[in-house]
């Protein structure tokens, strides 16, 4: 049987009957395009998000690339879904990809507010793995997006 669109679309956001979803989400004191320049530059995301032991990207932060990156030992591959940053006033990214049995989506929405940016992030996981253990994973995914969360603040903060 042929796939249907469905099933070869890229998503347009998180996946929200997975067994995991975590959404948080903070103010940071900086401008916005502070907050986005470090949410975009791949690369450099291990220098402030100490999780993060390596990313590497070898093109744009656009839809279509892919990048690597490596956090709590394991290695992912992820490939870039959405980029909206045309607004003066609020941008939104997506990405996602499977790794180690587990298909996640992340999504990211930046607004701007009166003194910096209210960052929001919502993630889903879905796949054997998290069918096998959702509890698990999900208080491991909602403390991960907290702690990138509270050193995106800290990093953007200083560099303001």
């Amino acid at each position: 049987m042929p796939p249907t669109v469905a099933q070869t679309a890229d998503p347009t956001g998180i996946d929200l009957r997975a067994p995991v979803v975590a959404r948080h989400h903070t103010d940071i004191a900086a401008p916005l395009d502070v907050v986005w320049q470090l949410h975009m530059d791949i690369n450099a995301w291990p220098t402030w998000q100490r999780d993060i032991t390596v990313a590497r990207a070898d093109g744009p932060f656009a839809p279509g690339a892919s990048f690597a990156w490596e956090t709590s030992g394991l290695q992912i591959a992820s490939r870039i879904y959405r980029v909206d940053d045309a607004g003066d006033d609020e941008r939104r990214t997506l990405w996602g990809g499977p790794a180690h049995g587990i298909v996640g989506l992340h999504a990211w929405t930046f607004i701007a507010v009166p003194g910096g940016v209210r960052v929001f992030t919502e993630e889903s996981w879905s796949g054997a793995p998290v069918e096998a253990d959702a509890a698990t994973l999900q208080t491991a995914l909602d403390a991960s997006l907290v702690a990138w969360l509270r050193h995106l603040k800290a990093a953007a903060e200083r560099s303001a």
